[in-house]
């Protein structure tokens, strides 16, 4: 299991993509945007699930937490079932949010990835995409990392999603299998 955390616009996607052109074997992708579009509309603007406020910060619920903890077990289960699975996310609570997914992933090998980029850089992207909240990439560049222990960083600053990719596949095959998730207590 591969889990690629960091802001918004900061890549993490587009480096899933070219991983799953250059690993050997076919791996699954599954990201927390996939995850909230899964959402009823109702919890995608609500105090229970997650709101999307004009400065761009991201809040989130009770209803929101319950349901993404079911989402990470899951994930975890299609790993437990043999299936590679990339994992990318944004932790909006930092090491509290890499908590949730050890215990999620407790026993399962996982290669932690932190994907940095300048916040300018993640800002002029977040524009280019035109479907986030403005200023969600400022906000998040460093805060999805507060806390948060990897295996492995990459910069998408000024490196191509391929040539990370291919820096986190070299990882996987060059490096001992990733050691199993420790509970978090």
């Amino acid at each position: 299991m591969i889990v690629l955390n960091g802001g918004s616009s900061a890549g993490k996607t587009g480096i899933a993509r070219c991983l799953q052109a250059v690993l050997p074997e076919p791996w699954l992708s599954c990201g927390i945007d996939g995850f909230v579009d899964s959402l009823p509309a109702a919890l995608r603007a609500s105090d229970t699930g997650i709101a999307f406020s004009d400065d761009g910060q991201v809040a989130v619920g009770d209803t929101f937490r319950a349901l993404e903890g079911a989402w990470m077990r899951g994930v975890a289960a299609t790993v437990r079932a043999g299936a590679p699975v990339i994992v990318d996310d944004v932790f909006l609570g930092g090491a509290d949010s890499q908590a949730r997914w050890r215990e999620a992933l407790e026993g399962l090998p996982v290669l932690w990835v932190g994907v940095r980029c300048d916040p300018a850089v993640a800002a002029g992207r977040e524009i280019g995409r035109g479907d986030r909240a403005a200023g969600m990439a400022a906000t998040q560049a460093e805060l999805a990392h507060r806390g948060v222990t990897y295996d492995l960083e990459v910069d998408t600053t000024r490196t191509e999603s391929l040539e990370c990719a291919r820096t986190i596949a070299a990882h996987l095959t060059a490096a001992p299998s990733p050691q199993p998730t420790p509970h978090a207590h």
